[in-house]
């Protein structure tokens, strides 16, 4: 067998291992949000991308927001803390990223439950509000493989000692065994298409209201996350900011443009960095 003809084997067997697990995928849901519930759907909604924003669905500590009147009821059916921002957020992303970058990306979202065990075909993942989620220890469990496995979790909007508290809780039962760190500059994460090393807090649209950029005691943006056991980064922490935010205002003339400026060039930063390593 010559070379070329090797070759082109090789890659009409990876063509069809990816056209399967496409095929294998879940469709499109969409589900009712705490602030939207009718947000316009692109036209090409059902064309698929290479890349896709994949939006962790989780259950609400009994104490956090979205428990009361939002998470009364069953969490896997929507209008609960997984949803803050949902869907405005992650479709403004997903146009900042077809603006911003070459890389094929699907114009809707897709909310992903743990439970359901089809993580795996969506190697993105993001959560709002992790200072009122509670994993069950299966959702620990099934996160800690899916990372193990080559995925990227990124989390995001959540202030303060008491929410840190609630977020650790669940995820150093993902890692009981590695530690959540301090990113440096110098990462990598922070250089994949924009250099930021520059960078400051991100506040909520409530800074429309008040003029200040932190919520609770959570003063000062903190960058942190875990690594695996070859350096590469695996859960990026995003504490004391709101990048959803930045992106679900991002055409919000009220909201300042330099926020959302960052909010997303953070983002996509981070989503080109777990699309390389």
């Amino acid at each position: 067998m010559s070379y070329r003809r090797a070759c082109w084997r090789a890659a009409g067997g990876v063509l069809l291992v990816l056209t399967s697990l496409a095929a294998f995928q879940r469709p499109f849901r969409e589900y009712p949000g705490r602030e939207y519930n009718d947000f316009p759907l692109p036209k090409d909604y059902l064309t698929n991308g290479e890349w896709t924003f994949a939006r962790l669905m989780y259950p609400p500590a009994p104490y956090g927001r979205g428990y009361g009147r939002f998470g009364g009821g069953n969490w896997t059916q929507g209008r609960s803390s997984w949803t803050t921002d949902y869907p405005r957020a992650d479709r403004h992303f997903a146009e900042a990223m077809r603006r911003l970058t070459r890389v094929q990306t699907r114009s809707v979202e897709q909310p992903v439950n743990l439970d359901e065990g089809d993580a795996f075909d969506w190697p993105y993942l993001y959560a709002v509000e992790v200072g009122h989620w509670r994993l069950t220890d299966a959702q620990a469990k099934a996160m800690r493989e899916y990372l193990d496995r080559g995925g990227f979790f990124m989390c995001d909007d959540f202030h303060g000692t008491f929410e840190w508290q609630v977020f650790e809780e669940s995820m150093l039962r993902v890692f009981p065994d590695r530690k959540i760190v301090d990113l440096d500059n110098s990462d990598p994460i922070f250089h994949a298409i924009y250099d930021l090393d520059d960078r400051y807090q991100v506040p909520g649209a409530q800074f429309i209201r008040s003029g200040r950029t932190y919520e609770f005691d959570g003063y000062k943006a903190a960058w942190r996350g875990i690594y695996d056991g070859k350096g590469r980064l695996v859960v990026a922490i995003c504490h004391n900011m709101d990048l959803g935010d930045s992106w679900e205002h991002a055409d919000n003339p009220e909201y300042p443009e330099r926020f959302s400026a960052l909010g997303i060039r953070i983002g996509i930063n981070y989503v080109v960095y777990s699309m390389t390593h």
